[in-house]
C-alpha cells in the first residue's frame, strides 16, 4: 500500500488548496470504483469495502503529511521572523 500512498502523495502538493487536493482524491476514488466495476465487485463485497477503506486511509495519511509539512513551514517562517527581529533589536543596541 505504500506504493499507492506514494502515488497519491505525488499527485497532490502542499501548494494546492484543500479543494484542489479533494478533486485529486475524487479522481482516485472514481478510478477505484471503475476498477471494481471492471472486476464485477458489488459495493457490499468485502473486497470492495476493504479497497474503499484502504483508499480512505491513504487519503488520511496523505492529508496528515500535507498538514505536517504546512505546520513545519509555518514554524520555520516564525523562527526566521523571530531571528530577524532579534537581529534588528541587537543592531539597535
Amino acid at each position: 500500500m505504500s506504493d499507492f500512498t506514494d502515488l497519491v502523495a505525488r499527485a497532490v502538493s502542499p501548494a494546492m488548496s484543500r479543494e484542489e487536493r479533494e478533486a485529486v482524491y475524487q479522481v482516485v476514488k472514481q478510478a477505484m470504483r471503475r476498477l471494481q466495476e471492471r472486476e464485477n465487485l458489488q459495493p457490499d463485497d468485502p473486497r470492495a469495502r476493504l479497497q474503499e477503506h484502504l483508499v480512505e486511509e491513504t487519503i488520511r495519511d496523505v492529508e496528515a503529511l500535507v498538514t505536517r509539512y504546512l505546520a513545519r513551514q509555518t514554524i520555520l517562517e516564525a523562527e526566521r521572523a523571530n531571528e530577524a527581529a532579534n537581529a534588528a533589536a541587537a543592531a539597535d543596541l
